[in-house]
């Protein structure tokens, strides 16, 4: 689908969010990343396969843990 010099990472490399964007909708927190990946704003992502790639979330470090 890129057509940019040099090419967009494909929806399957490890960046594939380095993408350009050719489409979004802020308001419904959304955009398509010309290697055809659907980003959400939490993160998750729809790949051009049908898989989904769930949002990365923190890990909640507990009251009184240490590093």
């Amino acid at each position: 689908m890129c057509r940019h010099a040099p090419t967009c990472p494909s929806a399957q490399a490890a960046d594939r969010d380095a993408a350009k964007v050719v489409a979004s909708h802020q308001a419904q927190g959304w955009a398509l990343l010309c290697n055809g990946v659907v980003r959400f704003d939490d993160t998750g992502e729809l790949l051009p396969d049908g898989q989904i790639v769930a949002p990365l979330r923190p890990v909640p470090v507990p009251v009184g843990a240490s590093a």
